[in-house]
């Protein structure tokens, strides 16, 4: 398994993310849904990593710098055949290596409160994210879930 920083630039990832925006599409109303698209990642606010199995793109993730000293993780996602062997530990833990290289004292996201993101909500739990309110931009909502992670 290797991580990549990602420029978001290759046809792999493009299709990935489509198939993440569908996922979001068929499960969240469109008021609740807040995965990015590829322009949406493109910002020089978030930095994005891919995860490979020699050729196979196999998951991503990102973390967006909400300010200098709080960053968002964003379009965490693991390719099915993939889920339950450790990928997302590994990128999330990477992630988190890296918010703290980068002076983020504290980590938040946004997930979903319907029983798909039960597993998304397990692993974060499992890394010591706690349920939080709203934060950013994001207002109460009942499809969604918040939480936050002190990494200082």
């Amino acid at each position: 398994m290797q991580i990549r920083l990602d420029d978001l630039s290759g046809p792999e990832i493009a299709r990935f993310l489509q198939q993440h925006i569908e996922d979001m599409r068929s499960i969240s109303p469109p008021e609740s849904k807040h995965a990015l698209d590829l322009e949406g990642l493109r910002q020089p606010q978030i930095r994005f990593w891919t995860v490979w199995d020699s050729n196979n793109l196999i998951g991503c993730g990102a973390i967006k710098a909400l300010d200098p000293h709080h960053g968002e993780i964003k379009s965490m996602r693991t390719a099915a055949q993939y889920r339950g062997r450790g990928v997302a530990s590994t990128l999330l833990q990477h992630i988190l290596d890296q918010a703290r290289q980068s002076g983020h004292k504290k980590v938040s996201l946004e997930t979903g409160s319907m029983d798909f993101f039960a597993p998304a909500r397990a692993l974060y739990a499992r890394h010591g994210f706690q349920i939080c309110g709203p934060f950013a931009q994001y207002k109460d909502d009942p499809n969604s879930v918040f939480m936050t992670l002190d990494i200082a």
